[in-house]
């Protein structure tokens, strides 16, 4: 599938995002496709912000309603994927966050964090419409990557991705999601374990914690996503029903999120010199993966 090709005029133009919409199966694609570093620049966070609006704008636009079947949505389902090989996205902004902590720029850092927020809490909470939520995951998840990717209803990852929150390497935390997102999909002792320990985990890893729904072999992503969506719209009424239920039991609020992100940035502006100079490696590390061009080991260093 070329996430490029297909898309309606009103989906664009984005310098960092390829859009496509698929009207048999009513489900906007979009990949990721960062400038310089694979991570979430600022640019890439305002293109995500706009495009997310429209999906919101065509939606209801259209001539659904409460009392209507939700087949009748223009869009159904939305895919976020990566352009890059190899990897998924590799985080946060590390270069800002350095200059920023430097600067003891609290405001700034808020501002970037809260950005971040703007484009997770729409995708956690579908768009607050009875679409569904997928991301699709060939490569590295890392740090705001990893934040992303379980942001969505459900996830479905290639068996060599891998996934991690390395901030605790720098002495951090992640802020922008992933205490929320993990603890509403596995126990809060086994997400404090996952964001303390800093460990890199394989798509099976994440399998077996509950944490990605469903592993293919590389290469078989994008069918998988198909196939997902072609068995889910049989029994969309009944997943709709479902979705409502558990944002009535332990659903993701958008103050639980910001006040979180409150916390992260009191925490970043506790840095050492020690470990705003690990950051800087980190930005090191991921300047030289993004001048290859072909997928990168994985290892550590492309944290994020």
């Amino acid at each position: 599938m070329n996430p490029g090709s297909g898309s309606p005029r009103e989906w664009g133009p984005y310098e960092q995002l390829f859009v496509r919409y698929d009207e048999d199966q009513k489900t906007l694609w979009y990949h990721l496709a960062p400038r310089s570093r694979p991570c979430f620049n600022l640019d890439l966070l305002v293109e995500l912000k706009q495009f997310h609006h429209k999906i919101k704008m065509v939606n209801h636009s259209s001539d659904y309603s409460s009392e209507h079947d939700v087949d009748s949505l223009p869009i159904r389902y939305t895919v976020i994927a990566s352009s890059v090989p190899g990897v998924f996205n590799l985080g946060g902004d590390l270069h800002l966050f350095s200059k920023l902590i430097r600067n003891g720029d609290r405001d700034g850092l808020f501002s970037y964090a809260k950005a971040c927020i703007d484009v997770l809490y729409p995708n956690a909470v579908n768009f607050d419409m009875p679409l569904t939520t997928i991301t699709l995951v060939q490569g590295d998840a890392l740090g705001g990557g990893f934040e992303a990717a379980i942001s969505s209803n459900v996830v479905i990852a290639e068996k060599s991705a891998k996934f991690g929150l390395p901030e605790v390497l720098f002495n951090l935390i992640p802020g922008m999601g992933a205490y929320s997102f993990l603890v509403r999909r596995t126990t809060p002792d086994l997400a404090e374990k996952i964001i303390m320990s800093g460990e890199l985990l394989t798509a099976q890893k994440m399998h077996s914690l509950g944490l990605v729904d469903e592993v293919v072999e590389d290469g078989q992503g994008e069918q998988a996503v198909l196939r997902f969506i072609q068995k889910h719209r049989k029994r969309g009424n009944a997943h709709e029903a479902m979705s409502r239920i558990k944002k009535c039991i332990n659903p993701v609020t958008y103050e639980e999120l910001i006040q979180i992100t409150r916390i992260w940035v009191d925490a970043a502006l506790k840095l050492t010199s020690r470990d705003l100079r690990m950051i800087e490696r980190l930005v090191q590390a991921q300047n030289r993966r993004a001048g290859i061009q072909k997928a990168a080991p994985k290892t550590l260093e492309g944290f994020g």
